[in-house]
């Protein structure tokens, strides 16, 4: 019997000495390359490609970081934030990352979600009264941008918003009608930060303006993670900014991650450049920089959703490491793994089949806040189905391949980004270079 508690307790010391980091939930540590399983000679051919459009002056550096099974293979500085070449990029350099802020929305709506406290098919009104009038747009009178709407078919639900499926719009992308009217009720612009308005007023005000559409019927990317934002205020009775700390930053140690940044890291904020007709880099015109240096704004209590947050590569890596780990990181947990599945699955199979969906491309799909590659894109590029992923307007970009437990975090500031695919080209180096 004492001999057979041995070789139990030698068993289970065994499996636990050989458990993966995925089932640990370790926090994140730079290897060698081989230690993931990458080869060294393929990671460096990302660092030809990027100093090759540097040298080109289509891309500025940034900042770049690629982990496997949560260990960081590759995490690396490139290139200048100034166009006279004195300030070279660093790593903790922090960066606006703008639409990946829907990604922690996201989460954050999940988490509430899990704990019983909203239901992703209950109407939004519920939670945000102002919305019980919302109508779809009728008629529209452009000698004053007055309009009519009629009733929505169904209301808005929290799945709605969480797909672009809502009827909401961003009206800065938009032509026509519906860009007046949110131009008539000062709603451009306001996707990233406001000078004067709180959340609740900014949403409260874009209750008022008519769905381009009924819900449910299409996909259209729009302000539906700053109406979440807002969800969350309601339901968890903190701000955004609040709720954000106390339930996704402090666990996971995104210590660099903020609506508005402290006045001691503003130099740490790299700037935003622009690009040429023939794709050279540029700076911004002084009236520009004026308006994105959003993130040194005095904190008023808007907090953008669905675009506000600023990071850095680091923290941003631990979050989607996070998802990695099935919802755990570093011994805190965010989310329940059969949570995540439920978030990361196809959404749109229905719009898809109609050509409503975000994409005519088959398997390029959407789910619960993310961009989604199903087993019908197979093939398409490296990534296996299943990956999910999104960017930034700043040209940022991130992605999560749970089956080879692979994330990847691109940080640089450019837009407009006349040449997108740098990310493309980047990701295909990525994948060529796993060994194992």
């Amino acid at each position: 019997m004492h001999k057979q508690l041995i070789y139990i307790f030698g068993i289970l010391f065994f499996v636990g000495c050989t458990s993966t980091p995925k089932e640990q939930s370790l926090s994140l540590q730079e290897v060698p390359p081989v230690e993931a399983g990458f080869s060294d000679e393929g990671l460096a051919l990302a660092d030809s490609l990027i100093h090759q459009y540097m040298d080109n002056r289509w891309l500025p550096g940034g900042v770049f970081l690629v982990a496997r099974h949560g260990k960081i293979a590759y995490y690396k500085s490139f290139g200048y934030r100034s166009l006279n070449f004195w300030e070279e990029y660093q790593k903790d350099d922090i960066f606006r990352i703008a639409s990946m802020t829907k990604a922690v929305t996201s989460v954050g709506i999940m988490q509430l979600y899990e704990q019983g406290k909203l239901g992703l098919d209950e109407p939004l009104h519920r939670y945000i009264p102002a919305f019980k009038s919302t109508g779809v747009l009728d008629q529209f009178n452009p000698a004053d941008s007055s309009f009519t709407a009629i009733a929505p078919k169904r209301p808005i639900t929290i799945r709605h918003l969480l797909t672009h499926t809502s009827g909401l719009v961003y009206g800065d992308f938009e032509k026509g009608n519906i860009r007046a009217i949110y131009q008539k009720l000062g709603l451009l612009g306001v996707g990233l930060s406001h000078g004067s308005w709180t959340t609740e007023q900014f949403i409260d005000t874009l209750a008022s303006v008519p769905l381009a559409f009924h819900p449910g019927e299409r996909y259209n990317y729009g302000l539906n993670m700053d109406v979440l934002g807002r969800v969350i205020e309601v339901v968890s009775g903190m701000s955004l900014r609040d709720y954000f700390q106390q339930h996704l930053f402090d666990p996971l140690g995104m210590v660099d991650t903020h609506f508005y940044l402290p006045e001691e890291k503003h130099n740490r904020l790299v700037p935003v450049y622009a690009q040429t007709d023939n794709g050279t880099i540029m700076k911004q015109d002084d009236d520009l920089v004026n308006l994105i240096d959003y993130p040194k704004r005095k904190d008023r209590g808007h907090y953008a959703g669905g675009g506000g947050l600023s990071s850095t590569a680091m923290d941003y890596a631990r979050f989607i490491q996070a998802l990695v780990n099935d919802g755990e990181y570093n011994g805190h947990r965010i989310l329940g793994r059969k949570t995540i599945e439920l978030m990361t699955a196809d959404q749109l199979v229905a719009l898809n089949k109609q050509g409503a969906g975000i994409s005519q491309i088959p398997g390029s799909t959407f789910c619960l806040g993310f961009g989604l590659i199903t087993e019908e894109a197979n093939g398409l590029n490296s990534k296996s189905p299943g990956t999910y992923e999104w960017g930034g307007y700043f040209s940022t970009k991130f992605f999560i391949d749970p089956k080879e437990e692979l994330i990847f975090v691109g940080m640089t500031q450019i837009n407009p980004f006349k040449h997108g695919e740098f990310y493309d080209r980047l990701t295909a180096i990525i994948y060529g270079a796993i060994e194992d």
